[in-house]
C-alpha cells in the first residue's frame, strides 16, 4: 500500500501515523520527494482501513500495490535512486563505467590493467577473485589473495572495487570490497542475498541466465527487505535461441526497469555476447538505451587471459570505446 502525503505535513504527525502502522506489523518506507512524501507499507496490508487512512486530513490519496514487489517499486520511490561508491555517483543522471579483467591473475596484471581503464575515463575497477566457472577444471580464481591484488590495485589508482561474492562463509574477506557482485548463477541464491541485505555495501546484482525481469526484481526485493537499499541491478544478457551469441542482450529490459523501479540500471555487454568485437556497438547501444552504467572486460593480453579473454577488449580498445560512449551520452540529453 502506498500513502501520498500532502505537502508541508508537520514532521509529528508524520511520525505519529508512521508508528501507528508500526504498530500494526507493518514496514514503512519514507521517499521525501522534492514535491510529495511517501510511505510504502510493506506487509500484510489487509488490516489496514484504506478509507480511514484516506480520511485523515494530511493524507492526499491511498493505492493499494499488486506487485510483489515493494521496496524495489517506482511507486514507493517516485525519485531514482543514486548510488554513491566512494566519490563516484550512479543512476539519478549519473553514469558510471566499470571495467577490469573477468579475472585477477597478478599483481602485475592488475594494476597495469587498472591504470590503463582509469586513463581512459573508467569509474570503479572490476575484476574476479573468486570465479564461478561452468568446469570444475577450469580456473577458479586467486580467492583471498585476488582481493588483496584488488585493494592494491584501488591504492595505486583510486578507483573503487568491484567483485563478486559467491559464498555467505566468505562474505568477512569482503569487509574492505567497495561493490559486491552477484553473479547470474547466484540471483536466486536467497540466503545469500538476505545476508547481503543485512550489510550497507552497494549490491551490483546481475539478471539470471533465463531469469524473467520480475525476478531479477524480486531478487532485488530480498536484499531490500532486509535493509539494504543500495542496490544496483544488471541486465548481463539471457539464454535464448540464438546460436551466434553466448547470450541475447535484452536492452529492452533498461526502459523498463527503470519504469518498474527506482534502482539503478546498467549493462554487461561482454557476457551478453561472449565476443570482443561485438562489445562496443552492444555498450554504445545500451547507453543510447538509457542505461546507468556499463561493465566492460578488459585484459591486457587477451588470448593468455586464464577466463574469458574471447570477450575481452585491449586496454587501447576500451580507450577508443570510452570516447565514444561520452558522445552518445552528449546526444541523447
Amino acid at each position: 500500500m502506498i500513502i501520498v502525503l500532502k505537502q508541508n505535513v508537520e514532521a509529528d504527525r508524520q511520525e505519529q501515523l508512521i508508528d501507528w502502522f508500526k504498530g500494526l506489523g507493518l514496514g514503512v518506507h519514507v521517499s521525501d520527494g522534492q514535491y510529495q512524501t511517501v510511505l510504502g507499507l510493506v506487509g500484510d496490508t489487509s488490516k489496514v482501513d484504506s478509507d480511514l487512512v484516506a480520511s485523515l486530513d494530511i493524507v492526499d490519496s491511498v493505492k493499494r500495490v499488486t506487485e510483489t514487489f515493494k521496496c524495489a517499486n517506482r511507486k514507493f520511490h517516485p525519485d531514482d535512486t543514486v548510488i554513491t561508491v566512494r566519490d563516484v555517483k550512479l543512476g539519478g543522471g549519473h553514469f558510471a563505467t566499470i571495467a577490469g579483467p573477468c579475472s585477477v591473475e597478478s599483481e602485475e596484471q592488475i594494476v597495469g590493467i587498472a591504470k590503463a581503464v582509469k586513463a581512459a575515463g573508467a569509474d570503479m575497477l572490476r575484476g574476479g577473485a573468486f570465479k564461478p566457472r561452468t568446469s570444475p577444471y577450469d580456473f577458479q580464481g586467486l580467492k583471498a589473495e585476488g582481493i588483496e591484488l584488488l585493494k592494491i590495485a584501488r591504492q595505486e589508482t583510486g578507483l573503487p572495487i568491484v567483485t563478486e561474492i559467491m559464498n555467505i562463509t566468505d562474505l568477512p574477506l569482503f569487509d574492505d570490497v567497495d561493490v559486491l557482485q552477484v553473479g547470474a548463477r547466484n540471483t536466486q541464491n536467497f540466503d545469500l542475498l538476505k545476508e547481503l541485505g543485512r550489510t550497507n555495501k552497494p549490491i551490483l546484482l546481475k539478471r539470471g541466465i533465463a531469469g524473467t525481469l520480475k525476478e531479477l526484481l524480486m531478487s532485488a526485493e530480498y536484499i531490500m527487505a532486509n535493509g539494504n537499499e543500495n542496490v544496483i541491478l544488471c541486465e548481463r544478457g539471457i539464454r535464448t535461441y540464438s546460436d551466434y551469441f553466448r547470450n541475447t542482450l535484452d536492452l529492452s529490459a533498461v526502459p523498463m526497469l527503470h519504469e518498474l523501479s527506482h534502482l539503478p540500471v546498467i549493462v554487461d555487454p561482454s557476457h551478453a555476447t561472449g565476443m570482443a568485437r561485438m562489445v562496443p556497438q552492444m555498450a554504445l547501444a545500451a547507453t543510447a538505451a538509457g542505461a546507468d552504467g556499463l561493465i566492460i572486460e578488459v585484459h591486457n593480453d587477451p588470448p593468455h587471459a586464464l577466463c574469458d579473454g574471447a570477450q575481452s577488449l585491449r586496454p587501447e580498445d576500451f580507450a577508443k570505446l570510452a570516447g565514444k560512449i561520452k558522445t552518445v551520452r552528449e546526444a541523447i540529453r
